[in-house]
């Protein structure tokens, strides 16, 4: 790989994030001195009180409109990317840092029944939002929206997952149960957290060899 391929790939932030956040920034910096392009969209589209997994989905088929390229997600991200590709055989690999698997039957478990009833009879949940740095709301459609897809979506595409032991928010088990459905999907595990910005220099260069393994090639 040369500097001047352009080639692109799609990066999907996580929940209540944004395209500035920390892991966003650092491989959109390392993939340009590849010469690659990495696209970062806000795929709420500044409209976080309303987000959706379906507004996800068409925001990824707006900016790829038919083109394969790796998509790289964290977290809800990383969930959004594996269900993507799950639908589009044509995506040719994914990355995915701490997939947020079964997020949306984990959520009201987290939450508790009081807290959850709430959110349903006012209609919106209020969360830290990281990226503005202030909270936010959600609407209850969110989840009612999120329960419509499969909980771990399959794939069939090469896949490296990055996870950290020691992650609280989205327990390392889920990404080991997921590898031991999929075989084909390499799991690297890392002393670091759900944020994994401590790990960051250390997976790159994992992060770097898997997508320079596919590219100019058809999987």
């Amino acid at each position: 790989m040369t500097k001047g391929d352009s080639r692109r790939a799609l990066y999907l932030h996580g929940f209540a994030s944004g395209p500035s956040s920390a892991k966003a920034q650092f491989f959109g910096a390392r993939l340009q001195e590849l010469g690659w392009r990495l696209e970062i969209p806000d795929w709420s589209e500044g409209d976080f009180e309303h987000l959706s997994i379906t507004r996800g989905l068409r925001v990824i088929d707006r900016i790829l409109a038919g083109e394969p390229m790796p998509l790289i997600g964290s977290s809800l991200g990383g969930y959004l990317a594996a269900l993507y590709a799950s639908m589009h055989p044509w995506i040719p690999r994914l990355v995915l840092l701490a997939p947020a698997f079964h997020f949306a039957w984990r959520w009201p478990e987290s939450l508790g029944p009081q807290r959850l009833q709430e959110w349903r009879n006012s209609g919106y949940l209020e969360v830290w939002h990281y990226a503005s740095q202030r909270p936010a709301r959600l609407h209850w459609s969110f989840l009612e929206d999120a329960r419509r897809f499969p909980p771990a979506p399959s794939v069939s595409q090469p896949t490296l997952i990055i996870h950290g032991r020691q992650d609280t928010v989205v327990p390392v088990e889920l990404s080991l149960d997921y590898q031991a459905a999929h075989p084909h999907v390499r799991l690297e595990q890392v002393d670091s957290d759900h944020q994994l910005t401590d790990a960051l220099e250390t997976v790159w260069p994992r992060v770097r060899d898997f997508l320079l393994s596919g590219a100019g090639t058809k999987e």
